[in-house]
């Protein structure tokens, strides 16, 4: 899913004199950074600056600007859209919707280390719906870098299912003067390879592979705003309008959302952490390497959440889990599909996997992608055999019997039956490298 949120008639109309009042918006300072979020939008972060400087950087010309959260999930479409958005999803956003109303904060603390604020976030193609759900963020801040924590506390009362959809972790746009959109994408990460600038002027936005998890925004001297988000490789971004001008209320800017499919359960709660880098390109790639994973290795344990995985032709029983995912298997093919990870082969010759089969048929499939190939194919791939007693059992998966099962390996594939037959089910404990993952 691309992301359009710029530049509306809506937003052209109702907020070209939008302004930063100190009085509506909260501040934390520490002498390096200064990081504000407005109280009457939600409580999304709206300003990001250097200390003692009145250069906010961040674009607030419409509700769809600004750092904020941003969920999808279906029915789509959903609701009696604004004519723009047809066929948009669920989609409840930070700081408010296309048609001007704000997002109301339910509660909001600062004690000049934290910040904090909860609030109802609104349907942002909708008019005035609240997005059935809750949104929270902390904020606290280390030298030039302002470390974010968010949630979504779902209560929705459509309990179905619905598939995977992109989610934006988070949403963020900068003034137009940081029009270059820089990061690292190559196949060498951490080495001190060179950077590349994405070319785009969007909507529609381009996508990468941020191979260092990084991203940022810069001026002509090198300097911005940067974006680290650990363990995720999936960015968009670009810079819509006249490069090199306009200031927070303008309509030019620059954005950036690290990516990940997720299924969002009517009940979830889900948190996920990025930070932000403020300087110059050197300083902010320098954060992400010193902060980089140290271990990438798959080690899935579903004890209490579908650790990031989802599915085509199946759906687990949802929250909460019983020290297991619970996956239906009653279609023909079903496929749980493992997000985005990478790690060398050499690194990880076997998996272990603990599940328990209520199944008719007795082989599994395992496949792996790669990253000079898109895709998950045969060839790249391992069948066992299972036990479908429905008892617990430990399987040893041997990927390295596969030649093809060699370089860097960006994720997994896992096809608990070829076909399944109805009631089939599996309840799937771990997949891990470790080969003991009952000791966690």
């Amino acid at each position: 899913m691309k992301w359009w949120r710029v530049g509306s008639i809506v937003g052209l109309l109702l907020f070209s004199s939008l302004q930063v009042q100190g009085a509506r918006v909260s501040f934390l300072d520490n002498g390096v950074i200064r990081v504000g979020v407005d109280l009457e939008q939600g409580g999304t972060i709206t300003w990001v600056s250097a200390s003692g400087s009145e250069r906010n950087i961040i674009n607030a010309h419409d509700r769809g600007r600004q750092i904020q959260l941003s969920f999808y999930s279906g029915p789509q479409p959903f609701g009696k859209a604004h004519p723009d958005w047809k066929n948009w999803p669920w989609n409840p956003i930070g700081t408010g919707d296309v048609y001007g109303h704000a997002s109301t904060v339910l509660k909001h603390t600062n004690d000049g280390k934290t910040l904090y604020t909860r609030s109802i976030p609104l349907q942002w193609a909708l008019n005035n719906v609240p997005g059935e759900c809750t949104f929270e963020t902390w904020i606290t801040l280390d030298g030039a870098t302002a470390h974010v924590r968010n949630r979504l506390v779902n209560h929705r009362p459509d309990r179905t299912q619905y598939r995977a959809f992109d989610q934006e972790l988070p949403a963020l746009y900068t003034i137009g003067k940081l029009y270059r959109l820089v990061s690292y994408d190559g196949d060498q990460p951490y080495a001190d390879a060179p950077v590349r600038r994405m070319e785009n002027n969007g909507p529609p936005w381009t996508s990468w592979k941020a191979t260092e998890h990084w991203a940022a925004l810069l001026d002509t001297a090198d300097w911005g705003l940067g974006i680290y988000h650990p363990n995720l490789f999936s960015f968009i971004g670009g810079f819509h309008g006249k490069p090199d001008t306009g200031g927070p209320t303008d309509d030019p800017t620059g954005y950036i959302a690290p990516i990940r499919q997720e299924i969002l359960d009517h009940d979830i709660v889900y948190d996920y952490d990025y930070v932000l880098i403020l300087g110059k390109l050197d300083a902010i790639r320098a954060y992400a390497v010193t902060h980089r994973p140290l271990d990438t290795r798959p080690d899935y344990l579903f004890s209490h959440d579908r650790q990031h995985w989802k599915y085509a032709n199946a759906a687990d029983a949802g929250r909460p889990l019983h020290e297991a995912l619970r996956v239906h298997l009653d279609q023909n093919d079903p496929q749980m599909i493992g997000p985005e990870q990478w790690w060398a082969a050499a690194s990880v010759p076997k998996l272990t996997l603990r599940a328990a089969f209520h199944t008719h048929q007795k082989r599994a499939e395992l496949f792996w992608s790669v990253l000079a190939k898109e895709g998950f194919s045969a060839d790249r791939s391992v069948h066992f055999d299972i036990l479908p007693d429905g008892k617990i059992h430990t399987y040893t998966i041997d990927l390295a019997a596969n030649p093809t099962y060699a370089g860097m390996i960006t994720g997994l594939r896992f096809d608990p039956v070829p076909a399944g037959e109805k009631g089939d089910y599996a309840d799937i404990y771990s997949l891990s490298w470790r080969a003991d993952t009952t000791r966690r």
